[in-house]
């Protein structure tokens, strides 16, 4: 979903950086207190860092100007909330675009509105509307979301950079979202089956971890199961 250097208008550019902008503000606020206050967190939130990191540079040509893969932030959305992903997406998204010319600068504030802020919040609501069905399927709905989410507000954007010449915002919308559908739909299930396996094996490892950050429910048996 990173659309690419140079690819957005500068008004475009300038609007989702300043839409993005107080999310980021907000989030590292959050973050910052986490860390000061729960120093024994550091580990899984490097974890959830690297595993966005990771998933979200293993990219497949998609739209032009733009890309399909995994993004890994419904991970770092359970464990530490939105906020603190928001704060990890871009800190990804940054790295991405400097080292890998993957994304860009002037498209930084789309793509971490999009991928750190619209993906994290979706797949978070997706993960507590499920949870009563227990944790996996509550990961699973999560990280699906997340990705999908991610890939709907990617979408928009273009479209609202580069509307269709006669079906205008709509055409394109149906355009640049039935394109990243044949890649992404695909890719959101399978991130969503690999965030299941990895708080599976955190479920094994780091159970008084996932307590602690409220995953867990310490009166259920999902706890060791």
């Amino acid at each position: 979903m990173h659309i690419a250097e140079g690819y957005l208008p500068v008004s475009h550019a300038v609007a989702w950086s300043v839409a993005a902008a107080p999310f980021v503000v907000h989030g590292a606020t959050v973050l910052s207190r986490r860390v000061k206050d729960s120093p024994e967190d550091k580990l899984l939130l490097g974890a959830s860092g690297a595993f966005c990191f990771v998933l979200s540079a293993l990219k497949i040509p998609s739209v032009t100007g733009s890309c399909s893969h995994p993004t890994g932030t419904g991970l770092g959305a359970i464990l530490f909330r939105p906020p603190a992903m928001t704060v990890l997406g871009t800190i990804t998204l940054l790295f991405q675009a400097l080292l890998l010319a993957h994304g860009g600068l002037t498209t930084l504030g789309a793509n971490v509105f999009s991928m750190a802020v619209a993906g994290p919040w979706a797949g978070f609501g997706a993960y507590l509307l499920v949870r009563r069905l227990g944790l996996l399927p509550a990961v699973f709905a999560g990280a699906f979301v997340a990705d999908l989410t991610t890939y709907c507000v990617t979408t928009a954007q273009l479209a609202l950079a580069f509307p269709d010449a006669e079906s205008g915002f709509a055409g394109a919308l149906a355009k640049f979202g039935g394109i990243f559908a044949v890649t992404q739909i695909p890719l959101a299930i399978s991130e969503g089956l690999l965030t299941v396996l990895v708080v599976r094996l955190l479920r094994t490892s780091a159970a008084a971890d996932l307590t602690r950050l409220g995953v867990l429910r310490p009166d259920r048996t999902e706890a060791t199961a």
